[in-house]
């Protein structure tokens, strides 16, 4: 039972809970940050974000743990070990999206609708999706883009179409840069192990990758740019934060393609010195820029 027990919180991928800060850009750059109602209503959509997509870390793992027993790290999942059985799988998977959905609902139905797209989604990725060329890819970009907009319908802001952009081309950056690990690390029995990634190959994801960091970069600058920046900060542009936008582009880039490990980009990214101060500095400069200065 206790083995079962840690498989199961092992299935949760607790750790990937840091891709929904996207929740919370809204309510940063809204600079409703210090707001006490807006920042507890924020932190619920972050929540409930994450029951939802532990959920969808579950039902993926239960479909795929005949491939992840061929993957070198993905053989030790639980579902793939043995350890928890899908049917108790499915009755937590459930459980989540019913509390997610729970929790969503006092913050407005927009919310909710907001995370049951996000779900319904993700089932028709687990289902089929994930195997069609580049949109399996585009389809992680939107679920990044519903948390987004999730975060803010939450705390009743609009969201800026150069956010929602920036949203779209950085999840891109690293759907793409992931399947190019993946690729690499199974070399050629990668599409017996991801069927999609049979239809990849290393030249076409460098491609694509080259595209969304460049354009990653030029939505970001028109971002901090924009005449409604420029009016309601003035002198103190979002322009400096570009500096440290870049380190944290190109460092993710040099991880990738220099110091390549076992471990996902993603996974490396967090464990990574440079980045994480980089990511400290640029928030940093953020509040000052939207809270201070």
């Amino acid at each position: 039972m206790d083995f079962m027990l840690l498989g199961l919180l092992s299935a949760l991928r607790p750790h990937q809970w840091v891709k929904n800060v996207f929740v919370l850009a809204p309510l940063v750059f809204a600079g409703a940050l210090f707001d006490r109602p807006s920042l507890v209503r924020a932190s619920w959509a972050f929540a409930a974000f994450c029951l939802a997509s532990s959920a969808v870390y579950i039902i993926n793992d239960i479909r795929d743990r005949e491939e992840d027993r061929r993957h070198p790290l993905k053989r030790h999942r639980p579902f793939a070990t043995g350890t928890v059985s899908p049917a108790a799988g499915v009755v937590v998977a459930a459980v989540l999206v019913g509390v997610a959905l729970a929790v969503a609902w006092p913050l407005g139905s927009r919310v909710a609708v907001i995370i049951a797209i996000y779900f319904a989604l993700n089932l028709l990725y687990s289902s089929g999706l994930k195997r069609v060329v580049i949109l399996d890819v585009l389809i992680i970009s939107v679920g990044f883009v519903l948390r987004v907009v999730g975060g803010g319908a939450a705390v009743e802001v609009e969201v800026s179409a150069w956010l929602l952009l920036c949203t779209i081309f950085v999840s891109l950056l690293l759907a793409l840069s992931k399947r190019r690990h993946e690729l690499i690390l199974m070399a050629e029995q990668a599409g017996g192990q991801r069927q999609v990634l049979a239809k990849y190959s290393p030249t076409f994801l460098d491609q694509m990758v080259n595209v969304v960091t460049a354009s990653s970069v030029l939505s970001y600058a028109l971002y901090a740019v924009a005449p409604e920046n420029v009016a309601r900060f003035g002198d103190r542009q979002l322009i400096y934060t570009i500096p440290f936008m870049l380190f944290g582009i190109f460092r993710y880039l040099y991880l990738i393609y220099q110091k390549a490990e076992r471990r996902n980009p993603t996974e490396q990214l967090l464990r990574d010195g440079p980045f994480l101060v980089n990511i400290a500095l640029w928030g940093g400069v953020v509040i000052w820029i939207v809270y201070v200065g």
